[in-house]
């Protein structure tokens, strides 16, 4: 068998490559965005802190929470969440948009009211007007019903 062995050779064809022109899809750079002024709204809850950067007309340009800043459960709700929380939405808004002054409103009777604010100025962000649009209660619950004895 070692005598005979033979070295057989298949040819095989050769596939032509079709080059085809390949589109490029270039995507349009968008044109950076620049709001010196705007709103800043802050919930403050007494489970969480949401804060929220817009425009003068209220579109949303950056927000935060407690939650998403990795607090958890009852922490969330403290005033050093909130802080935490303003100060990360505050330098998003500020690389982002350029963002400068703010005016200030701020809703809920959560423990995140003053430091979210204050976190703001500590960033150099100047703050023109705090304005407080907690919901007043107004006729309240319906009453129970009288008791039959």
């Amino acid at each position: 068998m070692a005598d005979t062995e033979e070295i057989i050779t298949e040819q095989v064809p050769v596939v032509e490559e079709t080059t085809a022109e390949v589109k490029k899809t270039t995507k349009k750079k968008k044109a950076k965005r620049s709001v010196p002024a705007g709103h800043v709204h802050v919930l403050a809850t007494f489970n969480n802190t949401i804060i929220t950067f817009t425009d003068t007309k209220g579109n949303v340009l950056t927000k935060s929470s407690a939650g998403a800043c990795g607090f958890r459960g009852s922490k969330k709700g403290t005033a050093y969440a909130a802080q935490v929380a303003a100060e990360q939405a505050a330098q998003a808004a500020k690389q982002q948009f350029g963002f400068s002054k703010a005016d200030v409103y701020i809703k809920g009777i959560g423990l995140g009211r003053d430091s979210a604010v204050r976190a703001l100025a500590g960033l150099d962000i100047s703050v023109d007007c705090i304005k407080d649009v907690t919901g007043q209660p107004h006729g309240g619950v319906r009453p129970r019903k009288a008791r039959r004895i």
